[in-house]
């Protein structure tokens, strides 16, 4: 059905499109550093090791440092939940999609991680592709890091409610979001299949008032909200490790 809708709207979604890609604003990715160790629990314990691979949202576009965006954030907050010092690593660039992400991931170091933190699809809904290869390109990208990292666990982002997205007009905006919805139910159903895997929601998020100034990335008090989703989930299963198969 949404097929049917892309071809009688083909016209009008392709000129609203260039329209937004020509107005919209950039804004540039949070300053500050993409590593380091938070906490200052006992150092004769090793510190829990986490990595974080994403898009613009996931390297902190829509504020201005890395303190209030997502990675440092969370490993503060983990830090805080497990009494443990958090290492933290983010690798995440503006306007990748998955398939883009796995790329820049094989050109990178990749430091040893205990739990993965990903923020991808926004950018296979916008570059349209297809629901079968979004799957596929993320399966790829969650064994690679797995057999680079070694991590046991992994928290998946979902998808932003597109459908409430301020800076695109409609019927665009309904477009994006129906294509959004439909790749993140896909993402869901596959984070649910091991209980290594975890799935975030981001429906909470659909507030346009709290949104950053270009009407397109999270704002500040959404990256908060988002780091404490994130560190509820990475806290359970870091608490049930003992017993919890590692990532197939």
């Amino acid at each position: 059905m949404l097929t049917l809708y892309k071809i009688a709207l083909g016209p009008v979604l392709i000129a609203q499109a260039r329209w937004l890609r020509a107005t919209a604003l950039r804004l540039p990715e949070a300053a500050g550093p993409r590593r380091g160790v938070e906490g200052e629990c006992s150092k004769s314990v090793p510190p829990l090791r986490i990595l974080i691979v994403g898009d613009s949202s996931a390297a902190g576009v829509g504020v201005q440092e890395q303190s209030h965006a997502l990675a440092q954030p969370l490993a503060r907050l983990l830090s805080a939940v497990t009494g443990r010092r958090v290492a933290w690593q983010l690798l995440a660039k503006s306007g990748v999609n998955t398939r883009e992400a796995l790329d820049l991931l094989i050109r990178s170091e990749v430091e040893p991680a205990d739990y993965l933190v990903t923020a991808l699809g926004t950018n296979d809904v916008t570059s349209q592709c297809q629901p079968n290869r979004f799957i596929r390109d993320y399966i790829a990208l969650s064994e690679h890091l797995r057999e680079r990292t070694g991590a046991r666990g992994m928290v998946v982002t979902g998808l932003p409610p597109l459908r409430i997205l301020p800076a695109a007009p409609h019927p665009l905006r309904w477009y994006l979001g129906r294509y959004a919805l439909r790749l993140d139910r896909l993402l869901q159903s596959w984070a649910s299949l091991h209980a290594a895997r975890r799935y975030v929601s981001l429906e909470w998020a659909a507030n346009p008032d709290e949104m950053a100034i270009d009407r397109y990335h999270p704002g500040p008090g959404q990256y908060r909200r988002w780091a404490e989703l994130v560190c509820e989930e990475i806290a359970t299963l870091w608490r049930g490790d003992g017993g919890m198969p590692a990532l197939p």
